[in-house]
């Protein structure tokens, strides 16, 4: 019989592409990140320019970091050692060169649309909806590359990383289409059909779950793959591999409501995120001594190889990183940090320690082999480490020291309820020299980067472009793998989903829902356990038949998220909202006062100032009432915040007259001393889009928004008086303004905030 023997050339061009894309975006998305973080030291770094303005370009910052380095660095890592991992060449160079040059496209889009003003006004998802379709639309395509080449692998059994990129593409798809939900009014304009407490939500079940499922499983299956190959080992455990890939696919998608915790979301599911958080840790950290423990036996080569020194402390990293998040998670740890910069050192622990290290790692190992020479220079590369190290160790403890310094000060009361600190200036002036470090830190590690761009350029040059080739033979003998049914009907499948729900309901019950859950969890346990000891079967065999078709496994994957989702978002969705109103309900908005809100977040205000006073004695003194569920109920989008570079202003209508607010506007300086926010002169002269507002209110009319039935000329007519009115206000304390320039709008918006009605009281139904 003749052996049937071909060789293989893997398409490494587009891995070529990816990473040398992944730098030089890095580059951009960190110089800017340097930027803003000046700019919230200096006020005159934001030069007077509404398109360089810290609210403007801090959305461009993690859009190019998370999309554009970490995306197409984790595309050059999926699509190299996929191809290794399955002996098999990608399925489509088309598809290939279609994903690539269409998600550059889309990353230059954001680049000139995000300065501009034209954003969603949600964090991590501010790209407007032409551009949420077209990154919908290539993803598909990575998807079809990817699952295609699948199914052409001569590899049968599905690696670790593997899994880790499956659960990417199914997990990242769901999450950005639930999230990005919209109604467009125009061309670049929509409003998300979620808003207010539906839209908190769906936002955090995607925003923390982006880290998730974006910067945290496709790298760690880059790192299953690249380190073990990198340090000539075995992975440590197979079995705790398993254990840690299922359990954090299933336990992440719960954790989102913890970066709402003291809002106005429900208690329950508060108390949800803060438990499934806790869980996080040992799945985790799980992955994180299956990765360091992997290099047992190297120690000697990690001294001298920047690929291992940088896989290393990026997997560290990952192990702070992941230690961290839970802890801020837990409540009292919360109420100090939240809103405050030391969650800004957390993320960049991860983004600039977890996702910037293992990128270095793997350009450092891929350049010399898809370039076929030897890295240009590794003292470099070397010191390209320590550059990044200092800087990360830099950044993060100044983050630390800042938010907790800060935190401290913001909540500091007597038991008068007499504050240590009223005015929250007080606060930004004592961490300055704090955020400053951070800027050295973020400065040391760009130039690190930077180093590392033009030792792989130098590296490039001196090699030619070389492709891998594997030779294989064909086998004849084909083994019929599990399909989609008996995977699903198995009983390792039936019992773990019996599990899952019978415990929801044991969980989220009442009354006989919850002892009934209670009783068939317990009952299912038993029977779990009696059935594999007298029947011989076990976890294992099904298992892996199961890593032998990708159909059944990815739907299981698809399952263990969406359950979380579902079980979080249908309650709230469903939600009655005279049931939240509590006492009071948010008022409808003028014409005028949805155009103002429309300005206000083109200009990224949200990204410094919250709208959420939380239950607090400090922050109910500073700002005034705690906030109620009810009272952001219309708001598409929610602007509740995450973060307060500026005090909240969830209450400031009426607390200053329109005069202050002009001249805050125009000069900062003019009425807060001292303060770091940019000038809007701009305001001052571009007029209101009174044009587009029929369409906007048509849509939130659409979404619930109980707008009063207007004809657009009364639309117009109505939002042209109201600002006339404001407009005749400021010329008799001395201000002469075109009562049709966008400040008129935002004044508006600005005055009404704060403002409610009384919830309508419900009639009895008749007998």
């Amino acid at each position: 019989m003749t052996e049937k023997k071909r060789v293989i050339e893997y398409n490494d061009q587009i891995v070529r592409l990816f990473m040398l894309a992944s730098i030089v975006w890095g580059i951009v998305g960190m110089l800017v990140g340097v930027l803003i973080a000046a700019q919230l030291n200096f006020h005159l770094l934001n030069f007077n320019m509404e398109w360089l303005t810290f609210g403007r370009l801090r959305p461009l910052h993690t859009n190019a970091v998370i999309f554009a380095f970490v995306g197409n660095m984790m595309f050059a890592g999926v699509y190299h050692s996929t191809q290794r991992l399955v002996k098999a060449r990608l399925a489509s160079d088309f598809l290939s060169n279609l994903h690539f040059w269409g998600w550059q496209a889309i990353i230059l889009s954001a680049a000139l649309t995000l300065p501009f003003g034209l954003t969603r006004g949600k964090e991590y998802a501010e790209l407007i909806w032409p551009i949420n379709i077209a990154v919908a639309l290539i993803w598909v395509v990575f998807g079809i590359n990817f699952f295609w080449t699948l199914a052409r692998r001569q590899e049968k059994s599905l690696y670790v990383a593997i899994w880790f990129y499956i659960a990417t593409i199914v997990t990242v798809a769901m999450l950005y289409i639930v999230n990005h939900l919209s109604i467009p009014t125009s061309l670049l304009h929509s409003y998300p059909v979620f808003g207010g407490v539906q839209d908190a939500l769906v936002q955090w079940w995607y925003g923390h779950n982006a880290v998730a499922f974006f910067l945290t499983t496709p790298i760690l299956g880059i790192m299953y793959y690249y380190l073990p190959k990198a340090a000539n080992r075995p992975v440590y455990s197979y079995r705790l591999s398993v254990v840690h890939f299922w359990s954090l696919v299933f336990i992440y998608i719960w954790a989102g409501p913890h970066h709402l915790l003291y809002t106005a979301l429900p208690g329950w599911l508060q108390g949800l995120g803060m438990i499934f958080s806790l869980m996080l840790w040992a799945p985790s950290w799980g992955g994180m001594l299956n990765g360091l423990l992997t290099l047992r036996g190297a120690w000697d080569k990690l001294r001298t190889d920047p690929v291992l020194k940088f896989f290393a402390a990026g997997v560290t990293f990952y192990g702070m990183a992941t230690f961290e998040g839970p802890l801020l998670s837990i409540r009292s740890v919360n109420a100090l940090a939240h809103y405050t910069d030391w969650i800004i050192g957390h993320v960049h622990s991860g983004t600039l320690g977890w996702n910037g290290f293992m990128a270095a790692g793997m350009f450092y190992f891929l350049a010399p082999r898809l370039w076929n020479t030897k890295l240009y220079s590794v003292a470099m590369a070397n010191m390209h480490f320590w550059l990044g190290l200092v800087g990360i160790l830099l950044y993060v403890a100044s983050m630390w020291v800042s938010g907790i310094t800060q935190g401290l000060m913001l909540n500091s009361a007597d038991e008068n309820g007499i504050l240590a600190y009223p005015a929250f200036l007080e606060t930004l002036q004592s961490i300055r020299p704090l955020m400053l470090t951070r800027v050295v830190g973020g400065g040391l590690y760009l130039v690190g980067f930077i180093l590392m761009a033009y030792n792989i350029w130098m590296t490039m040059k001196s090699g030619q472009k070389v492709n891998g080739v594997l030779e294989i033979q064909d086998d004849a003998e084909s083994e019929k793998p599990m399909g989609l049914f008996g995977a699903i009907g198995h009983p390792a499948f039936l019992y773990s989903a019996g599990l899952v729900v019978f415990f929801c309901l044991w969980l989220f019950g009442s009354g006989l829902t919850e002892l009934l859950g209670m009783t068939l969890s317990i009952l299912t346990t038993v029977l779990c356990v009696v059935h594999f000891a007298k029947s011989g079967e076990n976890f294992a065999a099904w298992y892996d038949q199961l890593l032998k078709n990708s159909l059944p496994f990815t739907v299981l994957v698809l399952l263990s998220v969406a359950v979380g989702g579902v079980v979080q978002i249908v309650p709230l969705v469903n939600i009655d909202r005279d049931s939240v109103a509590e006492d009071r309900i948010q008022k409808v908005y003028t014409p005028l006062e949805l155009a103002g809100r429309d300005i206000y977040i083109a200009e990224g205000c949200y990204n410094c100032h919250s709208q959420m006073i939380r239950p607090f004695v400090a922050e109910v003194k500073r700002y005034g009432e705690y906030s109620r569920l009810g009272e952001s109920i219309y708001d598409h989008p929610y602007q509740w915040g995450s973060r307060r570079a500026g005090p909240d202003i969830a209450r400031i209508g009426g607390k200053y007259g329109d005069v202050w607010h002009y001249d805050h506007m125009l000069d900062p300086r003019s009425t807060s001393p001292q303060s770091n926010m940019p000038n809007y002169p701009w305001l001052f002269e571009k007029f209101t889009d009174y044009s587009s507002l029929n369409s906007k209110i048509a849509a939130l009319k659409l979404l619930g928004v109980p707008f009063p039935d207007r004809s657009p000329a009364e639309i117009d007519s109505a939002a042209k008086a109201q600002a006339r009115e404001i407009a005749k206000g400021l010329e008799e304390q001395g201000k002469e303004i075109d009562p049709d320039k966008q400040i008129i709008a935002l004044i508006a918006y600005l005055q009404q905030l704060g403002s409610f009605e009384e919830p309508t009281p419900k009639v009895a139904k008749a007998e």
